[in-house]
C-alpha cells in the first residue's frame, strides 16, 4: 500500500471512530438538590417547608425526564418533612431511599430510630 492510501485509510478510520463517540450522561440527575443541602447546612433564611417543596419540584422534573434521583435525596426530604411534623411523609420517603439504594439501609433505620423533630 502506498502513502496516501495508508493516509486516506486513517483519516476514514479516525473519522468513523469519532462518530461513534456520544456525549456521556449523567448517572442522576440532581436538578437544585446541592444547593438546598448547602442552604439547609448554612442555615438560610429558607425555611424548611420552602426547601420541601422546592425538592418536590425537582423530583417531578427528574422523574418526568425519566431520569435517576440521586442517593440520599429521598433521606434528605424525609428529614425535612420530619422536622415539620409530617411523620408519614418521613416514613415513607425514607422506605423510597432504602428501596433505591438497599446499602443505606442501616443508616436509613438509624435515622428512623433516632430521629428527633
Amino acid at each position: 500500500m502506498n502513502a496516501p492510501k495508508v493516509l486516506l485509510w486513517s483519516i476514514c478510520l479516525l473519522a468513523a471512530m469519532g462518530g461513534c463517540a456520544s456525549k456521556p450522561t449523567a448517572l442522576y440527575q440532581w436538578e437544585g438538590y446541592q444547593a438546598n443541602l448547602d442552604s439547609y447546612f448554612r442555615g438560610d433564611k429558607v425555611g424548611l417547608e420552602a426547601q420541601a417543596q422546592l425538592m418536590e419540584a425537582d423530583l417531578k422534573k427528574i422523574k418526568a425526564a425519566g431520569s435517576a434521583v440521586p442517593p440520599g435525596y429521598s433521606a434528605h426530604l424525609a428529614l425535612l418533612y420530619g422536622q415539620q411534623g409530617y411523620m408519614d411523609k418521613f416514613a415513607a420517603y425514607l422506605n423510597e431511599e432504602k428501596s433505591r439504594f438497599p446499602e443505606s439501609s442501616k443508616f436509613v433505620d438509624f435515622l428512623s430510630r433516632n430521629f428527633k423533630k
